[in-house]
């Protein structure tokens, strides 16, 4: 993140550490009851998300790398999830070698109701947020994913 930098009292430190754990921790949580609700594993849930979130197709390689699993893993998770019908292997357009692996959208909009309530508290939450009070939140939000990704792909802390 460039830019100015201020002190962070040590004491602030511990409060938003402890408020980002305990908010990791219920998130952690709140997915995994969603997860089961969905008939999948955790970590299908959260590899089918990443792949819904890629905005196309993606190799096994590919969900691999972003959720740091084994290709032998990932194979295992790919088949799960075509056997319950929420991805499907395409071949790519451009190699037709290659096997990409895409979310199977009617499949996905039958599990729409299970992520309602976190909209609707979501929404409730943030309408108690001027809009300048919001762009600091998703600033800091922006910020946050930032340094995670950094440190989950293996390149450390983002400088």
């Amino acid at each position: 993140m460039a830019g100015k930098t201020y002190p962070v009292p040590p004491d602030e430190l511990a409060r938003f550490a402890r408020l980002g754990r305990e908010g990791s921790t219920l998130t952690v949580l709140r997915h995994a009851r969603i997860a089961e609700q969905m008939g999948l594993s955790f970590t299908d849930h959260k590899a089918l998300d990443l792949v819904g979130q890629a905005g196309g197709p993606l190799t096994a390689g590919r969900i691999a790398e972003l959720t740091g699993l084994s290709t032998g893993a990932v194979t295992g998770v790919i088949d799960r999830l075509e056997k319950a019908g929420m991805v499907r292997r395409v071949r790519d357009t451009e190699d037709r070698r290659k096997v990409l692996v895409e979310v199977v959208p009617e499949a996905m909009t039958r599990f729409v109701p299970l992520f309602q309530s976190a909209f609707d508290g979501m929404r409730r939450l943030l309408g108690g947020f001027s809009p300048a009070e919001r762009e600091v939140l998703e600033r800091y939000q922006n910020a946050m994913l930032e340094e995670l990704r950094a440190e989950i792909l293996g390149k450390g802390p983002a400088a």
